[in-house]
């Protein structure tokens, strides 16, 4: 059969969309790999899965795929690009979309500028909801590995993150340190790990190294676990631009229990299909 597809990206970080609403089809672990590949396949960081919804006053059901075939709980710049597509597709004519994700409901915003402001909900800080192995919570632990000890902060955006100061992101061991922490013991489903430089009270500069992916231009949920660790820990104030490898992205908190929102940019690159 025939499968039609949209190639999109988020600040450079690139996805396969496909409609599963008016196509009927799956695609195996094996699959994904294939196609995620960048020298054979399509190419992309995550696929993106277009859903009916399971519950009435939801729009839609939002799926995620990493690159090795896994399924995850929660994308941020996937999100904007969900917003785009569904309205891009005219699967829906609506400005405030409500979507429901593998750890609960987001609502995406269309902007009248083209960009979508997402409301992620109210970050999750006790340790054993992340998940996270810690006695009791705090605004940021330290971690033994090879040796050493690392103070890192960590939330849960839908999707575990762990978060790093560092002086120079141009300078971090993204790839090295990144590919072990995202596997430590204390992390029992994984995590995505930030390094994160602080400018300013308003500004930070930030790379990700993303389970199941590698190091991405950018992460939505890894940006707004950053400003959320930044916050709890009295680094920065309630509204932040990130700088991210692929570009910019606001993130507004007011504090725990509050929900967070991020803005940014989505952008269609081509559509397509394949036969399966």
């Amino acid at each position: 059969m025939q499968l039609r597809f949209a190639k999109m990206h988020g600040l450079g970080n690139d996805f396969m969309v496909v409609d599963m609403i008016t196509q009927r089809s799956r695609l195996n672990s094996d699959q994904i790999r294939q196609l995620s590949n960048r020298n054979t396949g399509i190419g992309f960081d995550q696929l993106l899965l277009v859903e009916t919804p399971r519950s009435p006053d939801a729009d839609f059901r939002y799926r995620i795929y990493n690159a090795d075939g896994s399924e995850v709980e929660h994308c941020g710049n996937g999100a904007r690009c969900f917003a785009l597509f569904v309205h891009n597709q005219r699967l829906t004519g609506k400005s405030n979309i409500a979507v429901d994700t593998a750890n609960g409901r987001i609502v995406l915003h269309m902007l009248d500028n083209g960009q979508v402001r997402i409301d992620m909900g109210a970050p999750t800080l006790t340790p054993a909801e992340v998940p996270f192995v810690a006695e009791q919570q705090a605004s940021s632990y330290d971690i033994e590995l090879d040796n050493q000890t690392y103070s890192i902060g960590v939330i849960s955006m839908g999707n575990p993150h762990g978060v790093l100061l560092v002086d120079d992101i141009d300078q971090a061991p993204v790839v090295q340190l990144g590919s072990k922490l995202t596997k430590h013991e204390c992390f029992p489903q994984q995590a995505n790990i930030g390094f994160m430089q602080i400018i300013d009270r308003k500004t930070i500069n930030l790379r990700v190294f993303e389970r199941g992916v590698g190091e991405t231009q950018a992460c939505g949920t890894g940006a707004c676990a950053a400003v959320a660790s930044g916050i709890e820990q009295g680094l920065l104030d309630a509204d932040v631009t990130v700088h991210l490898r692929g570009g910019d992205l606001r993130i507004e908190w007011q504090g725990e229990s509050q929900p967070l929102f991020m803005t940014g940019p989505a952008t269609h690159v081509y559509e397509g299909q394949l036969r399966l």
